[in-house]
């Protein structure tokens, strides 16, 4: 005869029996909010994107009728000189500016977190930049371009500098990694500050008890510890600068001919030129790049979150 272990004294049945875990109740007010951005996102990005890469097996203008072409329009592309030369551009436009902006703001960060005068006001000023329009920023750098620095360069009789550096097509992508680092500086170097602000005084405390000069801490002491918040900063960087528009838009439009388009260019001039599903089978490539850059950096931030 099976017998049941007795409950403890002082314990009653209820108490004694297992507990059931409960589902946790979501309050409907989350659902208030949730549902009408989930539709929203579906609608105006999930439903178009989908629609999107459908088009661009095909050979559609962008209305009216169309048939399916297959991959026709991604082998297209692979030998396209006008797209090949937008990818070289973009490619080598961010490598250059990825590597400018995080030189430029490491260094400034390294300077706004040392024992300097007035270095609150200081961060202020160098943050300025990131608040203000990417277009209102390219249009007042091209009339700089285009007008005082030529006639700095009349006065000084510094040749390069007499014509406008806009017109020139080997030095034109130079005014853009300019404009776009002066732009984007700020917002690596908030990241550098809380890098730096969050190594332990001590650490270098210690390293000045033991000898080591500003320079010898700052190679082996600051890089190495900010060297999670640099990788964060790179992947971030160069997966904005791969989408650089408005102010290539502000600076050259694109020219001389053709020597500054950026894939972000050529694929909106390829919505209103008649070449929709071409530069749709463009969008979606370049979206699967972003894709993955954006994985890269998610990887990065959950590994830096978890240190």
């Amino acid at each position: 005869m099976a017998t049941t272990a007795a409950a403890p004294p002082g314990t009653s049945r209820a108490a004694a029996a297992p507990r059931r875990h409960r589902r946790p109740t979501v309050n409907r007010t989350y659902y208030l909010f949730l549902v009408p951005a989930l539709v929203l996102f579906t609608l105006a990005i999930t439903v178009p994107a989908v629609m999107g890469i459908t088009l661009s097996f095909t050979d559609s203008v962008g209305f009216g009728e169309f048939s399916f072409t297959g991959l026709t329009n991604y082998v297209a592309l692979a030998s396209d000189p006008a797209i090949l030369s937008s990818y070289g551009f973009t490619i080598g436009f961010a490598l250059v500016t990825v590597l400018v902006v995080n030189v430029v703001a490491f260094l400034l960060a390294v300077l706004l977190t040392s024992r300097i005068r007035a270095k609150v006001a200081l961060r202020a000023v160098f943050v300025l930049p990131m608040v203000i329009s990417g277009i209102v920023i390219a249009y007042v750098f091209n009339f700089l371009f285009s007008n005082s620095l030529p006639q700095l360069g009349q006065a000084l009789g510094v040749g390069p500098l007499e014509q406008s550096l806009l017109a020139n097509p080997d030095l034109a992508w130079t005014t853009i990694v300019v404009v776009t680092a002066w732009q984007a500086i700020p917002s690596a170097l908030l990241i550098y500050i809380a890098g730096i602000l969050s190594i332990p005084g001590e650490v270098y405390e210690a390293a000045a008890m033991d000898g080591a000069s500003a320079a010898r801490r700052l190679r082996s002491i600051t890089l190495p510890l900010v060297a999670g918040y640099v990788l964060i900063n790179l992947v971030i960087g160069f997966k904005n600068f791969l989408n650089a528009y408005d102010i290539i838009v502000g600076l050259t439009n694109g020219g001389p001919g053709t020597a500054t388009r950026s894939v972000a260019m050529t694929i909106f001039s390829g919505f209103t030129g008649g070449d929709y599903a071409y530069q749709m089978a463009n969008a979606t490539i370049f979206f699967l790049i972003a894709v993955v850059l954006a994985m890269l950096q998610l990887r990065l931030t959950r590994g830096k979150a978890a240190v």
